[in-house]
């Protein structure tokens, strides 16, 4: 090696297989992995990552002007140009010990570890790597935490331009969505890694993203108002919208959020999560929120909101099933009274013990073929299946073989 960089810098790499060869090649470091560096040599990738990943030095003044904590409503540094923290997004806070460690590095003038911006498409930029860091620049140049006992504004002027002058590492991505949001995934992989979710907002940021998040992101934003008993996760780290997303996408966030990325509101997302929950609280008209939190609701409504239910079978039967002892997860109750598929209420299944003993009652032989078997090469099975009111007890149970097994579930 000539010269080795971080991701996605141009490298020079004499070529291994001929020793006399003084020519070079320009490979791409693609990423690192135990300790292995990655390359590409592909030349027209290698085009296409030095035209999106471009390396900047950024002073601390630059980085620090204008700095503003908004708290939920974001973090904004570089002149206003900067979302350190976009508005409802999680906040990642280095504990006093971390935080001081990035300001003994720029006292010193160490290194501090390269950052990366997305380039967004009206100019300005979101922070994909580097947040703690550039908060604890910013908090100790704003004077909001001391460091060995002294504010910023107790240091003397040469220490203060010192700090103010020292030069930040920073990739500016650009490109393609589906370029950035590959990019992104490949480099937030330590320290306190960004979501999906929190990634996609980045990439395809714009006005349909931040009106999203008033509604799903928010601390107490409208969608926990009334989805909070139906949904896992919280706002703050997107779950909400990503939720939402993938419901009404059915699994194609990407391209949803890409499609809608220049919309101007998010009010059809936001029917559409509304007409959801209205659509459970008026199937299941009982409110079960420990089994009813993280149900698949919005794939089970895009299916079945046009059929008619009676809701007064389907609380009896829902009641029904939570009192079955052979149903162990009470939450696939839902689905499987729409879908009818079993396969949502994990049955309990007979205990070894069970099998055992009627295996030996049936001295090893299948009752259906009669044939002999040992009994890893058997099944059980209900005499009277679970859907008929048959238990999963030894007095139901029946060994068969394999074959015959599946044969009589259709397997």
């Amino acid at each position: 090696l000539e010269s080795v960089g971080a991701e996605g810098r141009i490298i020079n790499i004499a070529d291994p297989t001929n020793p006399q060869d003084v020519a070079t090649k320009n490979y791409v470091l693609i990423g690192i992995a135990s300790d292995d560096l990655v390359f590409s040599n592909d030349t027209e990738r290698a085009n296409t990552q030095a035209s999106y990943i471009e390396l900047k030095e950024i002073t601390v003044r630059q980085l620090a002007a204008d700095y503003k904590d908004n708290a939920e409503d974001g973090v904004v540094g570089y002149g206003g140009k900067l979302d350190i923290r976009p508005p409802y997004q999680r906040e990642f806070i280095y504990k006093d010990k971390q935080r001081d460690a990035v300001i003994t590095t720029l006292t010193r003038e160490f290194p501090l570890n390269v950052m990366y911006w997305a380039v967004r498409d009206d100019g300005n930029f979101e922070i994909i790597d580097g947040q703690q860091r550039t908060i604890s620049v910013c908090q100790f140049v704003n004077g909001d935490f001391s460091y060995e006992g002294r504010y910023f504004f107790n240091l003397q002027d040469d220490e203060q331009e010192q700090i103010l002058n020292y030069n930040l590492m920073v990739y500016f991505c650009s490109g393609t969505d589906s370029e950035r949001l590959d990019w992104f995934r490949t480099i937030n992989i330590a320290g306190e890694k960004l979501t999906d979710q929190e990634l996609r907002n980045a990439v395809y940021s714009g006005s349909w993203v931040t009106e999203a998040k008033r509604y799903f992101s928010k601390t107490g934003c409208a969608a926990y108002a009334i989805g909070s008993d139906y949904l896992n996760g919280s706002p703050i780290r997107q779950d909400y919208l990503e939720t939402a997303i993938k419901w009404i996408s059915k699994g194609d966030i990407e391209n949803y959020m890409a499609q809608h990325q220049r919309d101007q509101n998010a009010s059809a997302l936001w029917r559409y999560f509304q007409d959801v929950i209205t659509w459970v609280e008026g199937t299941f008209t009982t409110k079960r929120k420990k089994f009813m939190k993280g149900v698949d609701w919005g794939t089970l409504y895009n299916k079945y909101k046009d059929e008619k239910h009676n809701t007064v079978k389907i609380e009896e039967e829902t009641a029904k099933l939570i009192l079955d002892d052979d149903v162990t997860k009470n939450s696939g109750i839902y689905p499987y009274i729409l879908t009818r598929d079993k396969k949502h209420l994990s049955i309990r299944g007979f205990t070894d013990a069970m099998k055992q003993k009627v295996y030996e009652k049936q001295k090893g032989k299948c009752v259906v073929c009669k044939k002999h078997f040992d009994i890893e090469d058997m099944e059980a099975d209900h005499i009277t299946p679970w859907h008929e009111g048959g238990k999963t007890t030894e007095e139901n149970c029946q060994m068969l073989c394999k074959d015959d097994n599946r044969r009589k579930s259709g397997r």
